[in-house]
């Protein structure tokens, strides 16, 4: 797949992809300072919720002043991914969406169907009703595909998968709120940078530091200033021993990093 916009190389990604569903309302989430408490970013959780829940009683999470973000990917292989709309019912909590956000838009689409629930851990979706699928689909298909937040280290931008290596962040925010397709796809799907293909370039223009998952690593990955937090949470189940689940304090601290080994019972 090739792209008309420079920067974005696709090629990894298959042709067939639908083109998101992008809403009239906020593609891209911006929030203030927040002048009371803490602000936290957490890696894919994919229905990990439970040592979610202990990891913030860890860091004493207060509800009422602190925040929580997330790169996406909610759901799917973990055993908790239908207490994702509860999660977003939180006031403090605020997700940009991932590609298995995506395929849960997209299940009425037969091949994306297939394609999620026999290989990318979508059977819990079998279990719900066609009212609680309709709700998922409309609350996943309002999230936003990026997010910045306003922090005391400058603003910090959230997204699940990469950022276009020779964009700055200002431009791909453009892009996205155009509905461009192709910087919609880079958003939820690209591993360009984390797999070395392409320079290693700082991300400018617009954002201090950026926040993804999306490709799981043993521990957190730092290139240039983008850090890449899914640290495997859900692949304990695969036999995946030292699987964790990381949350990284992005103000007032800068980079402060906690995590929990999912192996263990909470």
């Amino acid at each position: 797949m090739q792209s008309t916009n420079p920067g974005m190389k696709l090629s990894e990604l298959p042709s067939r992809l639908p083109a998101p569903e992008l809403r009239s309302g906020r593609v891209v989430a911006r929030y203030a300072r927040n002048e009371s408490g803490r602000d936290f970013v957490v890696g894919d959780i994919h229905g990990m919720f439970a040592h979610l829940r202990s990891l913030l009683d860890e860091i004493e999470f207060d509800p009422a002043v602190d925040r929580l973000f997330s790169v996406g990917d909610l759901v799917d292989r973990g055993p908790e991914s239908a207490a994702a709309l509860e999660w977003l019912g939180h006031a403090w909590f605020h997700a940009c969406r991932g590609n298995h956000e995506q395929f849960a838009i997209d299940s009425d689409d037969p091949a994306q169907y297939d394609l999620w629930i026999n290989y990318n851990g979508g059977a819990w979706w079998l279990d719900l009703d066609a009212g609680s699928r309709a709700r998922f689909r409309e609350v996943f298909a309002n999230l936003p595909l990026a997010i910045e937040v306003e922090t005391a280290s400058g603003v910090v931008g959230i997204i699940h998968a990469d950022v276009p290596p020779r964009l700055t962040w200002s431009r791909f925010m453009e892009l996205l709120r155009a509905r461009d397709r192709d910087a919609a796809l880079y958003a939820l799907w690209s591993r360009n940078r984390i797999q070395d293909d392409g320079p290693p370039l700082p991300v400018h223009g617009g954002v201090e530091r950026v926040y993804c998952g999306h490709t799981p690593t043993r521990t957190t990955i730092r290139i240039g200033n983008v850090h890449y937090i899914d640290t495997g949470a859900v692949y304990v189940h695969d036999g995946y021993t030292d699987a964790r689940l990381t949350a990284v304090q992005i103000h007032p601290e800068r980079h402060v990093e906690y995590a929990i080994r999912t192996a263990d019972p909470v």
